[in-house]
C-alpha cells in the first residue's frame, strides 16, 4: 500500500477556484473520506490525485514519489466510481480479469487473481453472467473486485454507493470496510452522507466552498467542530446553536432564558469581545423533564415529536413561534409529549460547545 501526500495542491477554472491550496497527507493503509455538500471541490481532489484533473499548482506524492504530471496508468492506483462502468458484453469474469489482461498478465495468474477476489466478494456463482443481469448491489460488488484485483498502491472511490437503495447501502458500508481492513488498503472515498463518512472512515476531510474546514477522526468532528459549517452539517440533525450574550456568569438567550455557563468555560469566554457567543450542543446532550432540575434547566415547549423507534426526536422551542429558537434533542423512545406541552431540559456541561460569532470558529477550553 502506500502514503498520498498534497503539497498545497491548487485548482483553478479561469479565476474560480475548484480546490484552495491545500495540504494533506494519507498514511499507509488509511481509510480517508473526503465530506461536504455538492460543489465544494471533493471529487475535484479526487480527480487529482488519480490524475485525471491536472492541478492548477501543487504537488503529489505517492509512496514518496511525485506523480503529479505522470499519467494516471503510472499511478499505480484504482479507480471506482459511482456508476457501475461494468462493459456489458463481457461475462463477470471478463470484466475481472479485463485489466490483468490489459497488463500481460498470464491466464493462470488472471484466474487465480480472478478467483480470489471474487470468493473474498462471495460472487463466485455468477461469474459467468452478464452484468446487466445483476442488481445493483452486485454490479458495484464486482465494480469493486475489478479494482481490487489489481493490487495498486491505493484505491480512490468516487461516491461508489450513490446509486444503490438504502438497504443495500447499509450492507455495502459494512462490505468495503470489512475489505478495507482485510486489505490494508489505502484508500480515499468522496461522499457527501455524513452517515457514510462516520461510519466508515479513519479520518474525515470536511469541505465546503473548495476549501478544508476540518480534518479528525470521525469523534473529533462530532464532537469537537472546528466551525459553525462543521457543526451544522455533520450530524443528523447537526448540532443545535443558540445565539446568546454573557452577563455574569450566564448567557442570556432568546425569549428571556439564562443558561449558567459551565465553570471550565468562563474564563475562555470572558476573552470574548461584546460578549457575543453561540451555544451548540447535540441532541443526545440534552435530557428533558416536565419539571427540570432545581438549577440551570432550560424552560421550553414541544414544537413537534417524531418516533424514530430506538428513541424520540423532540422539537422543542425556547420562544413561541420563532423557528430560530428551536432545538432539536433525544429522549427515550417512550417518551411523548404533545405539542404545545411545556418541558424543561438540562444540557450535560461536558457536551457543549461554544463558538465565536464574528470568526465562526469554534472557542477553545481553558
Amino acid at each position: 500500500m502506500a502514503t498520498i501526500e498534497l503539497r498545497q495542491v491548487e485548482k483553478k477554472f479561469g479565476d474560480a477556484h475548484a480546490v484552495k491550496p491545500l495540504d494533506l497527507t494519507i498514511n499507509d493503509g488509511e481509510f480517508v473520506v473526503l465530506l461536504g455538500p455538492s460543489g465544494c471541490g471533493k471529487t475535484t481532489t479526487l480527480r487529482m490525485i488519480s490524475g485525471l484533473e491536472a492541478v492548477t499548482t501543487g504537488r503529489i506524492l505517492i509512496d514518496g514519489k511525485d506523480v503529479t504530471w505522470k499519467h494516471p496508468s503510472d499511478r499505480d492506483i484504482a479507480f471506482v466510481f459511482q456508476l457501475f462502468a461494468l462493459y456489458p458484453h463481457m461475462s463477470v469474469r471478463q470484466n475481472i480479469e479485463f485489466t490483468l489482461e490489459a497488463q500481460n498478465v498470464s491466464s493462470a495468474e488472471r484466474t487465480q487473481r480472478g478467483g480470489d477476489v471474487a470468493k473474498l466478494l462471495e460472487i463466485e456463482h455468477f461469474l459467468n453472467q452478464r452484468p446487466g443481469g445483476l442488481s445493483g448491489g452486485d454490479r458495484q460488488r464486482v465494480t469493486l473486485a475489478r479494482a481490487l484485483v489489481r493490487r495498486p498502491a491505493a484505491f480512490l472511490m468516487d461516491e461508489p454507493l450513490g446509486a444503490l437503495d438504502a438497504d443495500f447501502r447499509h450492507t455495502m458500508r459494512a462490505e468495503i470496510k470489512r475489505l478495507h481492513l482485510a486489505q490494508h488498503a489505502t484508500t480515499v472515498y468522496v461522499t457527501h452522507d455524513q452517515i457514510e463518512a462516520m461510519a466508515m472512515s479513519d479520518r474525515i476531510v470536511v469541505m465546503s466552498a473548495a476549501e478544508v474546514q476540518q480534518v479528525g477522526t470521525p469523534h473529533t468532528v462530532y464532537h469537537n467542530p472546528a466551525n459553525l459549517f462543521v457543526a451544522r452539517f455533520i450530524g443528523s440533525p447537526g448540532m443545535n446553536l443558540l445565539p446568546g450574550k454573557l452577563a455574569d456568569g450566564d448567557l442570556l438567550l432568546a425569549g428571556g432564558h439564562r443558561y449558567a455557563v459551565p465553570v471550565e468555560w468562563r474564563k475562555s469566554l470572558s476573552r470574548l469581545s461584546g460578549g457575543e457567543v453561540i451555544l451548540g450542543f447535540r441532541p443526545e446532550a440534552a435530557t428533558v423533564s416536565a419539571t427540570g432540575s432545581a438549577d440551570g434547566s432550560l424552560a421550553a415547549e414541544v414544537y413537534a415529536n417524531d418516533l424514530h423507534g430506538a428513541y424520540s426526536a423532540l422539537h422543542l422551542s425556547l420562544d413561541g413561534e420563532n423557528p430560530e429558537t428551536v432545538v432539536h434533542v433525544r429522549a427515550d423512545r417512550f417518551v411523548h409529549y404533545p405539542i404545545g406541552q411545556p418541558v424543561r431540559f438540562d444540557l450535560n456541561p461536558a457536551m457543549v460547545r461554544f463558538f465565536d460569532p464574528k470568526t465562526e470558529k469554534a472557542i477553545e477550553r481553558g
